[in-house]
């Protein structure tokens, strides 16, 4: 094949897709060679699609179980083991979120490759379906031209020339050359059956395309959302959040799996086609066109002859035979019979226009336009088309990964932040670090000032025990009690200070428990 036609080699990837196994439901196997139409064949590839789904089952299975038996047992832990817990889960968290970034970023890449390789297919299938849509308007009204609009000038003409024999016989020779004409155009192919199902596969081609790629998109777009929400929900542990995401991380895994099945079976079966398509196109065109001019098409080698070559011969000469008629009768007979001279003209001008449609026809009969197209077509779809459909596969495998591992870090994130929650309960409320003793001292300051009053009672007690008795007369200097006096503003709850020179410490922990406990 390749020998046949270098511009197309079948890439190895095909030829390794098209080696996979292909196994009936019956567990039989059975031929790869591409036949859609057989139910067979359609089994085999059924039978991939059916094993993704039960690996998918599998897959769901497990994740469910580990949530049961997470939820189910409980044990405690030691301080050690939360916090190798709490770091198991962030990097499982981080490794899963870039491992689902980069498995979108690969999915983008595929689902635009399958789409570049649909449309160059659908966009060669359109282009075939013009050149022989061309020539079938080319062949239709050429024939049409030199049957009916010849005819109506040689019928006048007949008239007018009906004394001159000679004349007579030379429109009777033109009317069997246009007829010997238009038999030749009869026997080209007719080609609106092959236009009619190009133009069939290239419209139904486009809108699963469409479809195909929206859907993909918006997988990619649902993917990053739940992938963005669970970090979000881990960050700000959001346990309601949480929850949320781990109902949607399954129907992630669950699609994920889907389509990886789909995949695998377009993937398989477009490769099938993509080793040996000549052989099936061959197959599908020889009810309504020859073996000899499909060959040709499809092969396009300079060693073939072309099939159409003697029709187009037989055209030519006879257009060139009639131009030397009519030009010898503008000369010789519209002297003599003048009112003959606008029918002469006018299957003048019809005979160039048929000569200017036979180029045309020339050029669209031959094989290099229609082959281009189906090397097109061909690398289209068996490069472009099957290597995004492998990347697809891949991005579902990574974000089955990503998100089975996203799953199964949720709920040790669940158990770690009430864990932490407890640990918080557990901590003595008047701790100015403890988060709860905050929360209480917002939302119940009444709780709070009541706290510190008993605090601060409970310490005026404590430190009248400590202390010993004081003198009920102060021996200081008066300057010096001015100057304290002075110091502390005039204020009557710092105007009896006993213990002025006598080295004892400040109270300032009392003033500041007193002046707390009077806010």
């Amino acid at each position: 094949m390749a020998a046949a036609r270098v511009e197309y080699i079948t890439p190895w990837w095909v030829y390794w897709l098209h080696n996979i196994p292909h196994l009936e439901l019956s567990l039989r196997a059975r031929s790869s060679e591409f036949n859609p139409t057989d139910p067979g064949y359609r089994e085999s590839l059924l039978f991939w699609a059916l094993v993704i789904a039960v690996c998918a089952f599998l897959n769901l299975l497990l994740v469910v179980i580990y949530l049961l038996c997470f939820c189910c047992c409980k044990k405690e832990e030691d301080t050690e083991t939360k916090k190798t817990g709490s770091c198991c889960v962030t990097w499982t968290a981080t490794v899963s979120g870039l491992l689902c970034c980069a498995a979108i970023g690969i999915g983008f890449y595929g689902n635009s490759e399958t789409n570049d390789g649909v449309y160059q297919l659908t966009y060669s299938l359109d282009d075939a379906n013009h050149t022989l849509a061309g020539i079938d308007t080319l062949v239709s009204g050429t024939s049409y031209k030199l049957k009916e609009s010849l005819e109506q000038h040689l019928l006048r003409l007949n008239e007018i020339f009906a004394e001159h024999g000679d004349y007579v016989q030379t429109l009777r020779f033109m009317q069997i050359m246009a007829n010997n004409v238009v038999a030749q155009l009869s026997t080209l192919p007719n080609w609106q059956m092959t236009s009619s199902n190009l133009s069939l596969i290239a419209r139904q081609a486009s809108v699963i395309e469409y479809y195909r790629w929206l859907s993909y998109l918006f997988l990619f777009i649902f993917d990053l959302v739940i992938c963005l929400l669970t970090c979000l929900g881990l960050a700000k542990r959001s346990k309601c959040l949480l929850v949320t995401m781990l109902s949607f991380g399954l129907m992630t895994i669950l699609l994920s799996w889907a389509s990886l099945a789909l995949d695998t079976s377009s993937a398989v079966g477009t490769s099938d086609f993509c080793v040996a398509p000549d052989k099936f196109i061959m197959n599908m065109t020889q009810d309504h066109i020859s073996t000899e001019v499909v060959h040709y098409y499809l092969y396009c080698s300079q060693s073939l002859k072309n099939p159409f070559q003697q029709t187009l011969n037989i055209f030519q000469k006879s257009l060139t035979t009639m131009q030397i008629q009519i030009q010898g009768l503008l000369q010789f007979a519209v002297p003599m019979f003048p009112t003959a001279q606008k029918d002469l003209q006018g299957i003048q001008l019809l005979l160039n226009t048929s000569e200017s449609n036979l180029h045309q026809l020339t050029a669209l009969l031959d094989c290099r336009g229609l082959h281009k197209d189906y090397l097109e077509a061909l690398i289209g779809i068996c490069y472009d088309g099957v290597e995004g459909l492998l990347y697809l596969g891949l991005f579902s495998l990574l974000a089955t990964f990503a998100f089975t591992a996203m799953v199964c870090a949720i709920p040790q994130a669940w158990k770690h932040f009430v864990a932490r929650d407890r640990d918080y309960n557990d901590i003595d409320e008047e701790d100015p670090f403890n988060p709860q003793a905050r929360r209480i001292a917002v939302h119940n300051p009444n709780r709070g000032q009541l706290r510190s009053f008993c605090s601060y009672s409970s310490s005026l007690g404590s430190q009248a025990s400590l202390q010993p008795p004081g003198q009920a007369v102060s021996n200081a200097p008066v300057a010096e009690y001015m100057n304290q006096a002075a110091l502390f503003g005039g204020n009557p709850r710092y105007e009896n200070v006993p213990l002025i020179g006598r080295g004892s410490p400040p109270p300032t922990v009392r003033w500041a428990t007193e002046s707390k406990s009077f806010l």
